[in-house]
């Protein structure tokens, strides 16, 4: 893991020149400034993943829900069969200028094991596959660059199988799923497996924790 996130750091602090004149139009107006953006993440279960980027500053709101189906306003059971093509994803609503995507970035990739398929850990099915569901054409390339360099670099054992695929429709789960960690801690899938994912997610994150 210490190899992985080395290498992150390394990408992150390299990319700003990868992709700084990319599309330039130095004779158009530059728009201003987002004063929020959405990354929208699948690591696994979305109680784990809201949970861990929570913790990020600069992230003022995460959303558990369900993208990448193809049924309309599914349930949590529906989703749970792993027949309506959904994954448990999380809308992660942030500030670009305290955090940018490429953070979060390093974080998804951190934040679970993007080499397994359509699993994580005991939570096994297509609903719980690793995905990253783009908003724009700048967040496909720096997936695609992550991803690739990764690969390249052979920094997990084996391949990456994470999605990269276009963000269309977002289903909010339902209110008992939202902020739910924070809510259950005392649960025994929160206190079993969720706290001790992420504590060592804290531990990565340090510097970049909200007080």
């Amino acid at each position: 893991m210490t190899r992985i996130i080395c290498f992150l750091t390394f990408l992150i602090f390299t990319s700003h020149s990868v992709f700084a004149n990319h599309g330039n139009d130095f004779s158009a107006p530059k728009p201003k400034a987002k004063t929020v953006d959405t990354a929208t993440f699948a690591t696994g279960c979305f109680w784990c993943t809201e949970a861990k980027f929570q913790q990020l500053k600069g992230v003022k709101k995460v959303i558990s829900g369900f993208s990448g189906g193809h049924v309309a306003n599914p349930t949590y059971e529906q989703v749970c069969t792993g027949k309506t093509g959904h994954a448990e994803a999380c809308n992660i609503i942030y500030d670009p200028t305290v955090i940018s995507y490429d953070e979060l970035l390093e974080a998804f990739f951190v934040a679970h094991d993007p080499t397994q398929l359509n699993r994580q850990g005991n939570d096994v099915g297509t609903q719980y596959r690793s995905a990253i569901f783009y908003h724009n054409s700048a967040q496909q390339q720096k997936a695609n660059y992550y991803i690739d360099r990764l690969n390249t670099e052979k920094a997990y054992k084996s391949k990456i199988v994470t999605q990269v695929v276009p963000y269309a429709a977002f289903y909010k789960a339902e209110d008992y799923h939202q902020n739910y960690y924070s809510l259950n801690g005392d649960q025994p899938y929160c206190k079993y497996v969720i706290q001790p994912e992420l504590e060592k997610f804290k531990k990565v994150f340090k510097d970049k924790l909200k007080k």
